[in-house]
């Protein structure tokens, strides 16, 4: 019996059947179903669901020197889940009527068994830039084909449509061609924010880590190819920084989601599982920094654009999504630190304080972070007072133009008609958005790690100085040339696709381009209000500068150019006149 469970055509039976049974899913989601197709559907549902209990407990019978405790401890909460699911569907639905339990238990099921397989990465065949390109435009794809099926829309829609909104939430950025609220039904909704939250943290991280947990290990290989991906210090440990990531996401969109829930107004959304969507759905866009709203106009809405408590939450999320995670990491253990040292100092008189828990890393971009949204506010707030900032009043004001000032930097949520604002607030909008977030995070733009290094950089030339020091520590000359070689990309990047819209669409006034550019490189989503109208070969533009703002331009010429030895010799240097 041993052997027989391992067998190959077993396997492979497994395999097939399940991919059938993905097939089903998909159907059964996506298309309305004849009675006769139900059923079937149903009984295919039943089957798979008994014979994974089946072949899950004749597993841990045959197999019990393959014991872990913590996948024995899922399978046993699953097994449990599936036969209560069955129950529920036999007891309610019988066998002529899909309800959600079935539905909920497949999708379990499935989850399961398509991170059973070891996950085997060959360095010789991609290297992680290339794999990292591709999972992200596989996610795109899939994506445009699920809301293309019939339930995903209310009234259908175009390949072009379909690919730029699976594109912009995959890139969490935001841009919309059709109104999310209006156009695209419950089940569509729900694959935007699936897609936002895989794109967010990237698919290969959730692979990744399900695969490890289920197997208890993994290759060398794939541990170096994900170190690369989320920028791990060593490679042992990329593992526990995954796992600390989709932690620290799933608990900040959680209390996220509880805090938008209390502060909704019941007469807005009378249902109780609407409000819940609700909450879980402007939590995962926000953390993500996609800035999709299930609202027509977003923020904007009569009925929330007056709510600060909900706003000023939305925006501590964002901020928190657009920190990155080695940041919070890393904050994280310094604040346990400080509570560590100042209860001994209480307690036994004692200072264990070591220096440098706090990365010159974290130093700079939190610093960089403060900075932005202090003097984006306040500029907002004294240019636009009695502009857009005119129908609030007192503390209002502030949280608005807070909101205002933060949600450039990749948010992509408006509480205001950014269209009605003056030129030179625009501009200090462009500005942000071309900054964006912090590195390692949800957001996009040039980060502003790199705006801190290059402004580091004009002042220690301007001093004289060979080098750039700052918190007592010299800044790596590989961090600065690469600093100014994502700021030349970006704008090359930009300005190609400013140049491309204007040709196809050359009556749309030169700023709302530039906008709508800068929008779509930093993975930002505000617009001037001309993205549904423009033409087919300029959304197509924007799809590709939302996914290379994403990816980054230098990812992909890494991706593409072959990594050369570095020689032990050095040519005589010569200095360039450059003013």
């Amino acid at each position: 019996m041993k052997e027989f469970l391992y067998a190959k055509w077993i396997q492979q039976l497994i395999v097939v059947l399940h991919l059938v049974a993905l097939t089903a899913l998909i159907a059964d989601y996506g298309f309305i179903l004849n009675p006769t197709l139900q059923l079937s559907i149903i009984s295919l549902y039943l089957f798979v669901l008994v014979i994974g209990v089946f072949y899950t407990v004749l597993k841990y019978y045959y197999h019990r020197k393959e014991f872990i405790l913590s996948v024995f401890i899922f399978d046993t909460l699953s097994v449990l889940f599936v036969l209560y699911c069955l129950y529920k569907q036999l007891s309610t639905g019988g066998i002529s009527e899909i309800t959600h339990w079935i539905r909920l238990a497949v999708i379990l099921k499935l989850i399961r068994e398509f991170t059973r397989p070891r996950l085997s990465y060959k360095r010789s065949l991609l290297n992680p830039a290339q794999l990292f390109i591709i999972s992200f435009m596989g996610l795109i794809v899939v994506g445009a084909l699920l809301l293309m099926l019939p339930n995903a829309t209310y009234q259908g829609i175009s390949f072009v449509d379909a690919l730029f909104t699976s594109t912009s939430a995959v890139c969490v950025t935001g841009l919309i061609v059709v109104d999310t609220s209006s156009y695209f039904t419950p089940f569509g909704q729900t694959l935007i924010m699936l897609l936002i939250q895989a794109g967010g943290l990237g698919i290969l991280t959730f692979a990744s880590y399900f695969s490890y947990f289920f197997k208890g290990g993994s290759t060398y290989e794939n541990q170096l190819a994900l170190s690369d991906m989320t920028n791990s210090e060593k490679i042992g440990e990329v593992f526990t920084t995954v796992k600390r990531i989709l932690t620290i996401t799933f608990l900040i969109e959680f209390i996220g989601a509880i805090l938008i829930f209390l502060n909704l107004d019941k007469a807005l959304i009378p249902s109780f599982s609407e409000r819940v969507y609700f909450s879980v759905f402007h939590s995962i866009s926000a953390f993500c920094n996609a800035g999709f709203s299930t609202l027509p106009n977003g923020m904007m809405e009569d009925s929330y654009v007056y709510n600060y408590p909900l706003q000023f939450i939305i925006v501590i999320i964002f901020v928190f999504g657009g920190l990155g995670f080695p940041i919070v990491i890393n904050s994280v253990r310094y604040i346990k630190h400080l509570i560590a040292r100042y209860i001994l100092w209480f307690v036994e008189k004692k200072n264990n304080y070591r220096p440098w828990i706090l990365t010159l890393s974290n130093k700079i971009n939190l610093l960089t972070t403060s900075i932005l949204i202090v003097l984006g506010t306040v500029i907002i707030y004294i240019k636009e007072y009695y502009n857009v900032l005119g129908n609030h009043q007192g503390l209002g004001k502030v949280v608005t133009a807070l909101f205002t000032a933060t949600t450039p930097r990749t948010a992509g949520f408006n509480s205001i008609d950014f269209s009605q604002m003056h030129f030179s607030s625009i501009i200090i909008i462009i500005f942000l958005m071309w900054v964006g977030a912090s590195p390692a995070s949800t957001g996009g733009g040039i980060k502003t790690s790199t705006f801190a290094i290059a402004t580091l950089n004009y002042f220690s030339l301007a001093k004289g100085k060979t080098r750039i020091e700052v918190f007592r520590r010299e800044i790596a000359d590989i961090s600065v040339r690469r600093a100014f070689a994502v700021m030349s990309l970006s704008l090359l990047v930009i300005g190609i696709s400013v140049y491309l819209i204007s040709h196809y669409d050359n009556h749309v006034p030169l700023l709302d381009i530039a906008f709508e550019s800068f929008s779509a490189y930093s993975t930002v989503g505000l617009s001037l209000g001309i993205t549904g109208d423009l033409s087919s070969e300029s959304k197509l533009v924007l799809i590709g500068t939302m996914f290379v703002g994403r990816v980054s331009m230098l990812t992909i010429l890494i991706a593409f150019f072959k990594k050369v030895r570095q020689g032990n010799y050095h040519y005589p240097s010569d200095e360039i006149l450059i003013n």
